[in-house]
């Protein structure tokens, strides 16, 4: 039995989109570390306030999807926020994901000790409303830690 050339073209086609996804997925990582180098550099030229202002506004230019930044002082207050404003002001030092892990107290005690740093956890997607494993990039600025993250 001899393929057709439909079917030789689907199956060329369903290659090609797979590839696609994948390079999808893999770029993930990296746009979670471009947004929050542009976060940081965007910081440093413009100060604080319009740099938080920025990331948690509406329609900031640090939101793509489901990757949004966030901003912790070291002592756990979120300084800015790209998926909730309503957490802008707030300790949240021991807020633990649904494994109990602390993930606020692990990734400001990171930033104390390294400059730039991967951390996973698990937190609700804003996009899909679910509890999904997530790794976070983080840099520290100052007395602050810049982070991005992208859902598994």
């Amino acid at each position: 039995m001899k393929p057709t050339r439909q079917l030789i073209s689907f199956c060329a086609a369903a290659a090609m989109l797979g590839a696609s996804f994948n390079a999808l997925a893999d770029a993930k990582p990296d746009d979670a570390t471009a947004m929050v180098k542009k976060g940081v550099a965007f910081i440093k030229a413009n100060g604080k306030d319009k740099g938080y202002a920025e990331i948690s506004s509406k329609t900031s230019q640090f939101k793509k999807e489901d990757l949004y930044l966030v901003v912790y002082g070291l002592d756990g207050t979120v300084h800015a926020h790209g998926a909730n404003e309503k957490m802008i002001g707030k300790n949240l030092i021991d807020l633990k994901d649904i494994d109990g892990k602390p993930f606020v107290k692990e990734r400001v005690e990171m930033a104390k000790t390294k400059a730039s740093f991967w951390q996973d956890y698990k937190f609700t997607n804003p996009e899909s409303k679910k509890v999904e494993p997530k790794s976070m990039y983080c840099e520290k600025l100052d007395e602050t830690v810049v982070c991005g993250g992208i859902y598994k």
